[in-house]
């Protein structure tokens, strides 16, 4: 039998101290994942790997240490003590220096590991048909994308007598769908396996790809009224929840290190929340890298921001409390949800009288972070509506702005939510459509 992570954990943070560590905190993550990768509408390849990671804190006269490792056993994570010891006395004091908190009551999270997915990885293939065989049926000719199940153990232990350990699993899928020269994508990322969402997937990317059919035209550049899907709305929340990160803050990288708490930031409608209890979202986990408990809190209600988001360092330096969201240097979002409004996509769309939809994006940059300028190129199927009806597929766009304006200029928002994770949308983000007015759009590369 496989020894548990938190005691792995617990060797390590021993270790330190007796090589004369003051304190000490170790996280051991061990990990199976199946990956299904398709292309040209077939299954590729298969791939299995198991994986050890291994984080170990470490401080002593205010020096703080961190350093994280993929040892190829348990055996060789002791290496990263032993790494530690050399370089410790080089390093000077932390301005953000602040003791590991001591142990409070953390209640277990329930629905984190779902045994379905468990079962699949022996066999993921039939879900990978399952998907081709979808899209397939409405028409598309050639598809691409994966499908990712994991199950995780993580393990923590810290100086001051924490100990936890959780098990956890994960699906992660997309597709991009194409015919002709458009092409339309999707995304899921959950604990808990669905089939039926995995072929709505594909579902939602073959429609797209079939609404963007035809000429694509260019929009002149200009302010627009934009309708953005769960896929943009989920990259742009990335980016909000990342700057309400304290530390984020005190560096001058957020939108929100000129203002307050309590001040308003965004239109009444919208509410932007740290969501690490709703056990079937990707990223949900009872306890911090601190071992403190987590709980699901607004980040920005109704317009307002509330929250900023603190590990111990940062509570101690700005006069606050350890909201569980500790990262042991940059606290920082687990999953986020925002909540849903009235509307449906076609009452949104019926709302614009010139503007563009835009369903995917990528290669989002921020120009300002104070300001929160930035830009992020419209992929896929994307589309001009004027009059309330849409004219046309469009090509060649980006919203280039600023993203307190995207936030204010929020109108209204979808009543669906969608549960969307892959390689543009990291933590994962529960969302909904959004109609934001006036809009900055240029094309790319002017």
């Amino acid at each position: 039998m496989a020894e548990r992570v938190s005691d792995l954990a617990g060797a390590l943070v021993a270790e330190a101290l007796r090589r004369g560590f003051e304190e000490a905190a170790a996280l051991v993550w061990r990990s199976k994942s199946v990956m299904v990768k398709m292309f040209n509408s077939e299954i590729s390849v298969v791939q299995r790997w198991s994986s050890l990671t291994v984080s170990l804190y470490l401080a002593k006269e205010g020096r703080i240490m961190v350093s994280t490792i993929h040892p190829s056993s348990i055996e060789k994570a002791g290496a990263i003590v032993e790494r530690a010891v050399k370089v410790a006395s080089q390093l000077k004091p932390s301005m953000l220096y602040a003791p590991l908190p001591e142990p409070a009551k953390v209640e277990p999270l329930p629905g984190l590991a779902d045994k379905s997915v468990i079962d699949a990885m022996s066999e993921p293939e039939p879900l990978a048909e399952a998907m081709l065989s979808e899209a397939d049926s409405l028409g598309v000719e050639r598809a691409a994308g994966a499908i990712t199940l994991s199950l995780s153990e993580k393990g923590l232990a810290t100086s001051k007598g924490v100990k936890l350990e959780e098990e956890a699993t994960g699906v992660e899928a997309y597709l991009r769908a194409f015919i002709g020269e458009a092409s339309g994508q999707w995304a899921v990322g959950s604990r808990r396996l669905r089939p039926e969402e995995l072929r709505r997937v594909a579902r939602t990317a073959a429609e797209l790809a079939s609404q963007a059919k035809g000429e694509a035209k260019h929009v002149e550049p200009g302010t627009y009224d934009v309708v953005l899907s769960p896929m943009v709305v989920g990259n742009l929340m990335n980016l909000v929840g990342m700057m309400a990160g304290a530390l984020a803050v005190m560096m001058g990288n957020s939108i929100f290190a000129r203002v307050q708490p309590g001040s308003k930031v965004a239109a009444e409608k919208f509410t932007l929340v740290d969501d690490p209890r709703t056990p079937e979202l990707l990223g949900s986990t009872a306890f911090d890298d601190e071992g403190l408990p987590t709980a699901s809190k607004p980040i920005i209600e109704g317009g307002v921001l509330r929250t900023l988001l603190h590990n111990s360092k940062t509570a101690a330096k700005m006069q606050a409390k350890s909201t569980g969201n500790a990262g042991w240097i940059y606290p920082h979002a687990w999953t986020l949800s925002v909540k849903p409004g009235d509307a449906t996509l076609d009452e949104m769309i019926r709302e614009v009288k010139r503007g563009v939809v835009i369903t995917n994006n990528w290669y989002t940059r921020l120009q300002n972070y104070v300001e929160g300028i930035f830009s992020t190129i419209a992929r896929d199927a994307a589309f001009y509506v004027e009059n309330g009806e849409i004219k046309h597929p469009v090509t060649r766009i980006r919203i280039a702005d600023r993203l307190p304006k995207l936030l204010s200029n929020i109108e209204l928002l979808g009543k669906e939510l969608y549960d969307i994770s892959w390689w543009e949308v990291s933590p994962a983000v529960r969302a909904p459509y959004i109609l934001a007015r006036q809009i900055n759009i240029s094309r790319p590369f002017e």
